[in-house]
């Protein structure tokens, strides 16, 4: 990996051309998984009178989390285990989407995407951080803003690269990747609340 930070994020750069005719019809081709991601991570649903929202999967979790670490200090196992698998889950459907694997997302294998971060001591953890960990990441929010800018006009290219020449070229490949990597790092510290310290302002 790349770096020292908790949370660690890489992508296996494809040794292989990738596939032509499945990179051309991607956005056709994902829908079942995006379709499937979107329910696990929190899909919002209304009442016949459209005024009672109810949220359902892995959105609901976090307030709930912020709840037993603030008045409890305890991370269960269980949540910590749920929400790993479940951003390994959502990044191999983003990296799918981003064309940087041509392997059809697992539920369950790491395929060619990597990440991982340890299960926290709740006990080590600042007790009081988690009410306020989602605002101090705001320039964070500001700065991948315009990276994902950037990222979705790299995978624009790549497509176009990736039609021509069957591959990925690496420079975007790296750029892409780093963008992931550095929304991991933030979703980390301010929404799964797995680490109190703050995340590097770099792409590596």
């Amino acid at each position: 990996m790349v770096s020292n930070y908790p949370v660690q994020f890489d992508v296996d750069f494809p040794s292989r051309p990738l596939d032509r005719l499945s990179t051309a019809f991607r956005l056709l081709l994902a829908i079942p998984i995006v379709i499937v991601i979107t329910m696990l991570t929190g899909e919002t649903l209304r009442d016949d009178d459209n005024t009672n929202p109810i949220v359902i999967g892995g959105a609901a979790v976090f307030l709930p989390l912020v709840l037993m670490l603030v008045f409890r200090r305890k991370y269960p196992r269980w949540w910590f285990d749920w929400n790993l698998n479940l951003l390994r889950f959502s990044n191999r459907v983003t990296a799918y989407m981003a064309l940087l694997d041509d392997r059809y997302p697992s539920t369950d294998e790491e395929q060619a995407v990597h990440l991982d971060f340890a299960y926290p001591d709740a006990r080590q953890l600042n007790r009081w951080l988690p009410l306020v960990k989602w605002l101090l990441a705001i320039p964070h929010y500001v700065v991948l803003f315009f990276l994902w800018l950037g990222a979705a006009i790299a995978v624009m290219a790549a497509w176009f690269a990736i039609l021509f020449t069957g591959t990925y070229p690496r420079g975007l490949f790296g750029f892409v990747v780093g963008v992931l990597r550095w929304t991991n790092r933030v979703n980390a510290y301010a929404f799964t609340l797995v680490t109190d310290q703050y995340p590097p302002f770099r792409l590596s």
